[in-house]
């Protein structure tokens, strides 16, 4: 078994058994926990125990360990920490509560993941903590018509049954469905009338994970529905269909597309990173002297390559590395390439550049020349704006 795998099982199982520790001491050793539930509790733990190996796996992946690593050593080097805080929360707020880069790319998009997201961020926050035991309501003994919530078994806020508050708290589900169901049918739509989306669906990574949100929602509703206005008409049958749904949905959750949820507060690591790149030394090409990216992110594309295997090395050549060329200059030697064996000529003459400006041909920046420029540069056909702007070559 590779080394890989060993770590990130022995991760998947001490976070599986860690919820489950938490489990047991958050419902006052069981106490408050309802039997009822115990498949729900058990997917859970799979799920967990699932997500949490893949992410290890992923991580351990030499471009992901890269950027993990150096986002968070960014983290704690850049300036003081009110301002880490303040960028942090930033990006936070924009990247995962309100998913800006996706409204960036289509308005109907953005509302689309926003309701699905918010809907299962509101439905995990109230199933959970009651699944756990670590939520529950009773009666206040003087006061029939008030409830107090205790968390982890500890009394905390009390309120009238009657009121706005508890109509709005006990119909919690409710309202996330209503969300859920918006945002599936809006992603629906556009899987079947854009050409875009439609040719790259997979049933699978596209389809599937819409129909189990919407088979849990739906399923919920109709729960709702038996025991508020039918008496109870069908309630065991719709309550197997609701848990097998949801238990299928979880068990999956894992292995589908819905990974991405998790993967993504990783990429706040990536925008330090980034920030990083933009006020530190630059990496000059060292065939036309311009600067186009970070000397780290040069460095550390050479260390990823080095570990997956890929050898780009120039050897008895000053620019040492493919990886010091710029992509204009990359774009151009390979249309000079093509140009000489058009011609007939095999071999070509070696990598032109430009005189180096000290005796260090290592550390030292190239004399510039002219870097390669293209007709249509297609400058703000990108759906990212200012991102694609700033990251585009011409």
């Amino acid at each position: 078994m590779q080394r890989e795998v060993i770590k990130a099982t022995i991760w998947g199982l001490l976070t599986a058994l860690t919820l489950a520790l938490l489990i047991v001491v958050g419902s006052r050793n069981l106490a408050h926990f309802d039997a009822a539930l115990v498949a729900y509790t058990f997917s859970v733990l799979f799920a967990t125990f699932g997500l949490t190996y893949r992410y290890a796996m992923w991580l351990q992946r030499p471009p992901t360990a890269v950027y993990w690593r150096q986002g968070w050593r960014t983290f704690f080097r850049m300036g003081d920490w009110r301002n880490q805080a303040r960028r942090w929360g930033y990006w936070v707020f924009n990247d995962i509560l309100i998913n800006r880069f996706i409204w960036s790319r289509d308005k109907l998009r953005g509302l689309t993941h926003l309701l699905i997201m918010w809907g299962c961020v509101l439905a995990i926050a109230i199933t959970f903590p009651l699944v756990f035991g670590w939520l529950h309501f009773r009666a206040i003994p003087d006061r029939a018509d008030w409830y107090r919530a205790f968390i982890f078994g500890f009394p905390t806020f009390a309120f009238p049954v009657e009121s706005i508050f508890g109509f709005l708290l006990f119909h919690g589900l409710v309202w996330a469905s209503f969300l859920v169901i918006a945002g599936v049918m809006l992603a629906m739509r556009r899987r079947m009338r854009e050409e875009g989306a439609a040719a790259l669906q997979l049933f699978a990574e596209d389809f599937l994970p819409l129909i189990l949100l919407f088979a849990v929602s739906i399923t919920g509703l109709m729960l709702t529905a038996s025991y508020t206005w039918l008496k109870g008409y069908a309630y065991d049958f719709l309550a197997i269909l609701h848990a097998i749904t949801v238990i299928v949905t979880f068990l999956w959750l894992p292995f589908g597309k819905f990974f991405h949820v998790f993967q993504r507060p990783a990429q706040i690591g990536v925008r330090f990173y980034k920030e990083v790149g933009e006020h530190e030394e630059a990496a000059h090409c060292r065939r036309c002297g311009h600067a186009f990216t970070s000397r780290q992110h040069v460095e550390d594309l050479i260390y990823t390559e080095k570990a997956l295997g890929y050898a780009y090395e120039m050897p008895n050549s000053p620019v040492e590395h493919y990886q010091w060329i710029c992509p204009p200059c990359r774009r151009a030697m390979l249309a000079a390439a093509q140009a000489r064996l058009w011609s007939g000529i095999r071999g070509g003459a070696p990598l032109e550049t430009p005189p180096y400006t000290d005796g260090d041909q290592l550390g030292a920046a190239p004399a510039r020349r002219a870097m390669p420029v293209y007709a249509n540069p297609a400058l703000g056909e990108g759906p990212l704006g200012p991102e694609d702007a700033a990251n585009f070559h011409p």
